[in-house]
């Protein structure tokens, strides 16, 4: 199981050490570096997009993600136009992890219907889809995408839409905020059952006692997770520590 760590944190003041950080985890050897999309909370959550590119912009070799954007907050083109300007500048490193959102402030922020979210989401994922794919459709000529890698798509999903995650997407993402590893667990045995290839949970809670944390790890790592994700709050412990946990 690879081990990923996140880039930002929610309630965390600026300025943001985005790219000390990113080199900090990517020396500990993470494997990967992902980052949300939360809006509207009262604390400034920088842009999913922007803090992937500084990043990307500082480390090489590891795999960058979003967990996730919020399809319905976005125009699907210009939602696909950010994501291929992100690919543009860290190339075949992106997974692109997507959800229809679970905050209603986040909805509200943007002057969207919450109670729509589901609706919205399964109507422009699938054009957000083409046009990263393509660069283009009926509507929009955003970019000639040769020699651009397509990220895959992962769904941030529970409930039925874990199966519609195997079935239509790339990949699973589950909160390991969220829900407890008890959850997880059982729903990663629909997920497989179902046919999905790549699992992902993300948001682990991090604490100073890491004896929690190796076990809730060792336990996705037997289950045949694919990667784990944690965070590691400011004045946590050091990132050596924590990724020596599945070394």
């Amino acid at each position: 199981m690879r081990l990923g760590a996140t880039l930002v944190h929610l309630g965390a003041a600026p300025p943001y050490p985005v790219a000390a950080w990113a080199r900090r985890l990517a020396g500990a050897g993470f494997a990967s570096l992902w980052t949300p999309e939360i809006v509207g909370r009262g604390s400034l959550v920088p842009d999913p997009f922007v803090t992937l590119a500084v990043a990307a912009a500082v480390t090489e070799d590891v795999a960058l993600g979003t967990a996730t954007v919020q399809v319905p907050l976005h125009h699907p083109a210009e939602l696909a136009h950010r994501v291929l300007s992100l690919v543009a500048v860290c190339g075949d490193r992106l997974s692109l992890g997507v959800s229809p959102g679970s905050t209603a402030v986040d909805s509200a922020t943007f002057d969207r219907d919450h109670a729509e979210r589901f609706r919205a989401f399964r109507r422009d994922v699938v054009r957000v889809r083409d046009l990263v794919t393509h660069g283009r459709d009926e509507r929009a000529d955003l970019a000639d995408v040769t020699g651009l890698a397509v990220p895959p798509l992962l769904l941030g999903s529970w409930g039925a839409n874990v199966e519609r995650a195997a079935r239509e997407f790339d990949g699973w993402l589950a909160s390991g905020y969220r829900r407890t590893p008890e959850e997880i667990l059982a729903a990663h045995d629909r997920y497989r059952a179902a046919g999905g290839h790549r699992a992902v949970v993300c948001a682990i809670p991090v604490g100073h006692d890491l004896g929690p944390t190796r076990e809730v790890l060792t336990r996705y790592a037997e289950a045949g997770v694919d990667e784990a994700v944690v965070v590691i709050d400011p004045g946590g412990p050091d990132p050596e520590s924590v990724r020596a946990l599945l070394s």
